[in-house]
């Protein structure tokens, strides 16, 4: 069986020969690994003076402008670009845990599963906060999630992530792909697409990646903004499932960890980062209604406003 990872670049920095040096190393070995990078420039800043094609003789390079990325387009090409039979998307910030990521990974691709996730795990620098949300999104126990678990777990059951993400092609190319064009969630989108289908969407608790972000209130903001625009681009999947009951609960749990480990300093930041975020979700589920000055304010994705929309 072929595996190919797939990786969108963006101003890369030196990890990403860590990152390239650990798939090199797994247990199961990647075929080849596919970088989307967007604008050309900055990879060739990165490799300026290093023979990278001679030390990664696996490795394919595709640049894409900035105008051009597209959350789910981008993946799209890179998809196109590989003949494996499992390919895997990751970022290029997570960073594999161990030599048995993509073994681990691709485990559970089998019988009605269309794709799997990793685990992500918290960076040493990561505040409190970050490191329980890590815990509550991604818990230390495996599972896999089909249409039956729609009533428990609502907008749970399509929650993937491709940070780091194993999927079936034949299922991938019988499903359409991944949406073409979105600002965000092409991964829960397509899983979403899965259950619909009949299949299952599997969580690889041993699969694990070391991935995380200490995002300022404001960057909290403009990130929410563009979840809210997915999901209202997105009603067949996100309206009969809203995420507002997955974050209150979020919101508990972090206020009980807190209290519990005697943070209660960190409350008020805490709660001041959720009001940005929901700030955020909710003025982008409703973008339509504002102006466009606001949207691109509101956007941590300008390009995107500029890729042939008419409704801004």
């Amino acid at each position: 069986m072929e595996i190919d990872v797939i990786i969108p670049l963006y101003k890369p920095g030196k990890e990403l020969f860590t990152l390239l040096d650990k798939l090199g190393s797994q247990s199961v070995p990647v075929h080849q690994v596919i970088l989307l990078n967007t604008e050309e420039k900055y990879f060739e800043q990165l490799i300026y003076g290093i023979r990278f094609l001679e030390t990664y003789q696996n490795i394919k390079i595709y640049h894409v402008s900035k105008r051009e990325f597209d959350h789910g387009g981008t993946r799209r090409m890179g998809v196109k670009k590989s003949s494996a039979d499992v390919f895997v998307m990751m970022t290029q910030d997570a960073m594999p845990k161990d030599d048995r990521l993509i073994e681990k990974l691709v485990e559970p691709l089998q019988g009605e599963v269309a794709v799997a996730y990793a685990r992500q795990l918290p960076r040493e620098d990561s505040t409190p906060v970050e490191s329980y949300t890590r815990e509550f999104n991604y818990p230390a126990k495996s599972r896999i999630k089909s249409a039956a678990d729609l009533d428990s777990l609502g907008i749970k059951t399509f929650f993937c992530s491709n940070v780091c993400a194993a999927y079936r092609r034949e299922i991938y190319e019988e499903l359409g792909g991944f949406v073409r064009h979105t600002i965000f969630n092409e991964d829960m989108i397509y899983a979403a697409k899965a259950v619909e289908a009949g299949y299952s969407v599997a969580y690889a608790a041993d699969a694990q990646v070391v991935h995380s972000h200490n995002y300022t209130n404001g960057q909290q903001f403009h990130r929410n903004f563009d979840l809210g625009v997915s999901q209202a681009e997105h009603p067949e999947i996100f309206a009969a499932y809203p995420s507002e009951s997955e974050g209150k609960r979020m919101v508990k749990d972090v206020t009980v960890y807190l209290r519990s480990n005697h943070m209660s300093a960190g409350l008020p930041h805490f709660y001041m980062q959720c009001a940005c975020k929901y700030a955020g979700y909710l003025l982008g589920k409703n973008y339509r209604r504002l102006p466009k000055k606001w949207v691109l304010a509101f956007t941590s994705n300008k390009e995107y406003w500029k890729q042939n929309r008419k409704d801004v």
